[in-house]
């Protein structure tokens, strides 16, 4: 029932928001990947338009040796910068991509091979970037997540100390 209920609300989120831009974009998505994941983003980035989401991809565009931080850190820089609204990236486990997006200031990105922690990911740790892996996930369960992810918003409440925590270590504050 939970995703179920996570796809209705992306719906309305949707909808409303094409409403409001006189039928324009759901969402501004940034997608990225390596080699390894090239083909599960292709399938992403066609169902996220097909959805009705602006989304701007960041390569790879082929399936050569690619240097996976370095897309990491552009799809987490875009975002920060707040030129997007999500971002998903994808490699061959997620956990690099992960480890990438989290070196950029302001940045909360979550590995994610469910819609339980996908949604939990955005609901309770306010992330603006979901990771998958392609040799993790397959393309409809990888599409779920996706929807999953980009459907729920902060939910603040007593996660809300826990995040902002986390952004005043980032800011140089430990104490």
């Amino acid at each position: 029932m939970y995703p179920a209920t996570i796809k209705l609300q992306l719906h309305r989120e949707c909808k409303e928001r094409r409403r409001a831009t006189g039928g324009g974009i759901a969402m501004r998505v940034a997608i990225g990947c390596d080699e390894a994941a090239f083909e599960l983003k292709e399938v992403l980035r066609r169902h996220l338009a097909d959805a009705g989401h602006d989304v701007h991809d960041f390569g790879v565009h082929d399936t050569r040796p690619a240097a996976y931080p370095d897309v990491a850190f552009a799809v987490a820089e875009a975002i920060a910068a707040g030129r997007h609204d999500r971002g998903v990236l994808v490699c061959g486990t997620g956990i690099g991509m992960a480890i990438c997006a989290n070196k950029v200031r302001g940045i909360r990105a979550a590995q994610a091979h469910d819609t339980y922690s996908a949604g939990r990911a955005s609901m309770s740790n306010d992330a603006q970037i979901v990771t998958l892996g392609a040799r993790v996930v397959g393309p409809e369960l990888a599409k779920s997540v996706v929807d999953t992810f980009l459907a729920a918003t902060f939910q603040g409440g007593r996660s809300a100390p826990k995040v902002e925590l986390i952004a005043r270590y980032e800011r140089g504050k430990h104490d």
